[in-house]
């Protein structure tokens, strides 16, 4: 691990501290039934009928693994680079009894067999930590089983350029939708850097792993917004949330 991951992961462990501060409030989450959004339940309903086998990359506080479990995953296993946000979800889940099972482990790099997975899920923030969308995508692509999916569910790439202002959305001077990294200034804060990927950048990393894409969408919401705020980017006039499922081709195919 290098000396900015080593310095971003220590960002995200001190982040993932929330997770246990929050614990009661996630827990009482999770018994509700997790935290996965309408349309990934309605895009990912024929995925989850069967009962796959799941991974989820970059799992953080692990709520959407309870929804996963809720909407008919076998079995979900969550990666994280924070010892902390594991932690916190594999207690959870024990205490729920649910068929959830947590590793730490960089991605890409995730110390799981090749086609463990019928299912791969990731996003709400985890593509900024990528440095290199590429080998995140092989690596994505490696867990599946042929005829497995790779969804994702993240913050557009045109997002670090929205001002938070109020009354009329305005693009920052100090970003750009092309640039290869940025500092974070909001959450997690402390120095965290970001990496860009345009969203033909991820579509391409996608499909030169050997994935068909299946459907990819833009939304107008945000999947997070900070508590009190309300910036004039989010009143439906820019994108601010994208969806992509991606199929590995079964054999023969």
């Amino acid at each position: 691990m290098d000396l900015q991951v080593q310095r971003n992961r220590t960002v995200w462990e001190r982040a993932s501290y929330k997770h246990v501060r929050e614990y009661d409030d996630l827990l009482r989450q999770a018994r509700e039934g997790g935290s996965l959004f309408g349309r990934e339940r309605d895009r990912l309903t024929d995925v989850l009928r069967p009962g796959p086998a799941v991974v989820h990359l970059q799992s953080g506080h692990g709520l959407e693994d309870v929804g996963l479990l809720r909407a008919g995953a076998r079995s979900v296993v969550g990666v994280d680079f924070s010892r902390v946000a594991t932690g916190a979800a594999q207690r959870r889940a024990d205490e729920l009894d649910l068929a959830c099972r947590y590793l730490v482990a960089e991605v890409p790099g995730v110390p799981l067999a090749d086609g463990c997975a019928d299912l791969v899920y990731t996003g709400k923030g985890a593509l900024i930590w990528m440095r290199d969308i590429q080998a995140w995508a092989r690596d994505a692509a490696r867990l599946l089983r042929p005829g497995g999916h790779l969804f994702v569910y993240e913050s557009h790439p045109a997002v670090p350029l929205w001002n938070w202002d109020p009354d009329e959305p305005r693009v920052r001077a100090d970003r750009s939708y092309f640039a290869r990294s940025f500092v974070n200034d909001s959450f997690p804060a402390d120095g965290a850097v970001e990496w860009q990927w345009t969203l033909g950048e991820i579509v391409t990393a996608v499909v030169s792993a050997g994935l068909r894409l299946v459907h990819l969408s833009e939304h107008a919401e945000p999947f997070w917004r900070p508590e009190g705020a309300e910036a004039a980017a989010w009143q439906g006039r820019l994108p601010n949330t994208f969806m992509l499922l991606a199929r590995l081709p079964g054999e023969g195919e």
